[in-house]
């Protein structure tokens, strides 16, 4: 099943999208489903297997809007909590050695993750700008997912009984106040809690079966800047899964229903990866556009703070090699 927040015009609402329509859940069930998926998520396989029974719905039925009618937010507007994490060998190597480094030993023991900023969540054709101060604006391509169910010290073997679904994650990165920022070592912070954003639905994990390989999933996932072609990875070259992610996550630590989990940056994901001679720096008026096989297409256009917005980069156009973190 694939479940979208949508803005009605009073409210925003959860729905149920079926190829071309999305069911309002509330309205058409007459109140016996939430009308925020946080409740619905919070509901579990009750609330799964009530959606199971609906059937296919058809344009004129109760609580049914065409989908070109409505505004999708994203899927999860304000989750409990955004951890990210940094599980791509690929992206740590690539990014790493631009700088003239190896891969830390310690990244290899445990997934790491930071909090972000889950009250600045967009979704999918919301427009994006970065901090007013920023000139090396950058997109991150990602996989989340979303918690199901309550649990703590999970382990890896049950961590799957824990996730209700996923979606394509964009994890906007200010480089340049990153660069500035992380020399004091303690993480990221201005540089990343601008934004992020989510969609263009959450597909329950049922859905991706069909593409499961092992422990993983084989899904493609690209990323465009105005419809250049600029990254190319896949979800099952992943280092850790989302076990592994929700094991380290929820060790001495409850995990509730709503919170996101993002896999962090797959390989080539990013411009600090590829490096300004593949692409400049995010400006206003790029449209950037993430896909992940089987997950949709989340499509955001950078606008700026300022008044003037054709800005000058820096005369070092910005060289990841001398950026000093990145996640």
């Amino acid at each position: 099943m694939k479940l979208v927040s949508f803005h009605d015009g009073n409210e925003i609402r959860t729905g149920l999208l079926q190829d071309d329509i999305v069911i309002d859940l509330y309205e058409a069930t007459d109140g016996a489903l939430p009308k925020d998926i946080l409740s619905l998520i919070g509901r579990g396989e009750e609330a799964l297997e009530q959606l199971s029974g609906l059937g296919m719905f058809s344009k004129g039925d109760k609580g049914v809007r065409v989908l070109d009618d409505v505004t999708l937010k994203a899927p999860v507007p304000r989750p409990v909590s955004i951890r990210d994490f940094y599980a791509f060998e690929e992206h740590v190597k690539t990014a790493r050695k631009r700088r003239g480094l190896d891969v830390v030993p310690e990244w290899y023991d445990i997934p790491v993750f930071y909090f972000t900023n889950h009250l600045a969540v967009t979704g999918p054709e919301e427009a994006v700008a970065g901090p007013a101060d920023c000139e090396w604006l950058d997109y991150e391509l990602e996989i989340a997912c979303v918690i199901g169910k309550e649990g703590r010290n999970i382990s890896k073997e049950d961590a799957e009984d824990h996730i209700y679904g996923y979606f394509i994650m964009n994890d906007w990165s200010a480089r340049d106040i990153q660069k500035h920022e992380m020399k004091v070592g303690l993480g990221p912070a201005k540089g990343k809690d601008f934004a992020t954003s989510f969609g263009p639905y959450l597909v329950t994990k049922d859905e991706l079966e069909a593409k499961r390989s092992g422990d993983r999933f084989d899904l493609s996932m690209t990323a465009k800047v105005n419809g250049k072609l600029l990254s190319q990875g896949n979800f099952k070259d992943i280092y850790y899964t989302f076990a592994d992610m929700i094991e380290r996550a929820s060790k001495d630590v409850t995990l509730y229903p709503g919170e996101v989990i993002g896999s962090g940056t797959v390989g080539t994901g990013c411009i600090l990866e590829l490096g300004t001679e593949t692409h400049r720096w995010l400006k206003a008026g790029d449209e950037v556009e993430l896909e992940i096989e089987g997950l949709g297409v989340l499509r955001n256009k950078v606008t700026s703070t300022r008044e003037e917005e054709n800005h000058v980069l820096p005369k070092d156009g910005g060289n990841p090699s001398q950026t000093s973190h990145n996640v």
